[in-house]
């Protein structure tokens, strides 16, 4: 209370207290206003810029938040193909490919053209060795699964080869996987370079899409039948690109194809491609077959090695395939020189970055 002295106000000492706890509280609020408005301007203005060079490490996992980080697991040896195929799947897909660590630059190079038609984010690599799948993790949190056994990490296989074989042999083994858990899956080998969208010439509802492995040119309005045959009673459709969805002549044709594989007798040369052949040819009055486009999917044979054809067709090219020639050395050389390595210039297009 104030007090009276001499006939002069005097304020009581306990008012000066009061007063200044008063204006103290004021400045704090004050101040905390200011702190609040500071950190909404920089959520504003500094979060839109994490993926520049002032913020080295982005997260690049692209999952939907039903899919959240927080459902991988802290170990990525427990991590499973259900777990994984789940977090990648959209629009009830997935798009797999299967890699050794040697190849992990074919792997961005095939990366990169598929993000550029939007389609990264249903991408699962199945890595075929731990190296693989910890730096793919790494890099891309969830976008990789291991399924035992491991193979080498150091050894980059060549077409032919048996650790070639025993590497590709195990693909109708992991699509059947995939089916069984209810997904539509499309396969691609990773020396593989997307121009389109190929999801667009997957026309009708079939079963299973493929490719045909063959040079010889076809009309565009080419017959999508399994072709027929040849003399020797063989067809010469690759294994390269397969899109299935999870029917049951689907997985009639993955059993069939490993029963072929474990009976040995096709699968010559360490190549798996004879076996899915005699798998088509067997399954043929069973299963919905689609043979897709050759203008859309040429094969490397025809893409590389036939200048005229490829200017005629210019344009309804979907996915090339470096095929038809041996090598790692050999086959990076020729994305180079048809314009097709996109690593050195665009590696930032793809969800890995740029690999060390």
């Amino acid at each position: 209370m104030a007090q009276w002295n001499n006939g002069s106000f005097s304020p009581n000492p306990t008012s000066y207290s009061s007063i200044s706890n008063r204006t103290i509280s004021l400045l704090s609020r004050n101040v905390l206003l200011l702190l609040l408005a500071f950190f909404v301007l920089l959520g504003v203005f500094i979060i839109p810029w994490t993926g520049s060079p002032l913020f080295p490490f982005p997260n690049r996992s692209s999952s939907s938040p039903s899919s959240s980080s927080s459902s991988l697991p802290s170990n990525w040896h427990d991590y499973s193909l259900a777990q994984a195929a789940k977090f990648v799947a959209k629009d009830g897909t997935v798009i797999v490919c299967a890699v050794s660590y040697p190849f992990l630059p074919f792997l961005n190079n095939w990366l990169i053209s598929v993000s550029r038609q939007k389609h990264q984010d249903k991408v699962l690599v199945i890595a075929e060795d731990y190296a693989t799948l910890y730096k793919v993790n790494e890099k891309w949190p969830g976008h990789s699964v291991l399924i035992p056994p491991a193979l080498d990490s150091k050894t980059a296989q060549n077409f032919g080869s048996k650790g070639f074989f025993n590497f590709t042999s195990r693909r109708p083994q992991h699509l059947l996987q995939i089916l069984e858990l209810g997904y539509n899956v499309m396969y691609n080998d990773v020396d593989m370079v997307w121009l389109q969208d190929p999801f667009q010439y997957l026309e009708g509802s079939h079963d299973a899409y493929f490719t045909d492995d063959r040079t010889t040119i076809k009309p565009w309005n080419h017959s999508h039948d399994l072709p027929p045959p040849d003399r020797n009673g063989v067809t010469y459709i690759c294994s390269c690109t397969i899109f299935l969805r999870p029917t049951n002549g689907a997985k009639l044709l993955m059993k069939t194809w490993i029963d072929e594989l474990q009976a040995g007798s096709k699968a010559y040369e360490g190549n798996d491609q004879p076996a899915f052949n005699w798998a088509l040819n067997k399954t043929a009055h069973q299963v919905d077959l689609y043979l897709l486009s050759q203008a859309a999917f040429p094969t490397g044979g025809l893409y590389f090695k036939n200048e005229t054809w490829v200017k005629e067709t210019k344009g309804k090219h979907a996915i090339i395939h470096n095929n038809y020639i041996i090598g790692y050395d050999n086959k990076m050389k020729r994305f180079h020189d048809f314009g097709l390595w996109l690593v050195d210039d665009y590696a930032l297009e793809s969800p890995l970055g740029k690999l060390e």
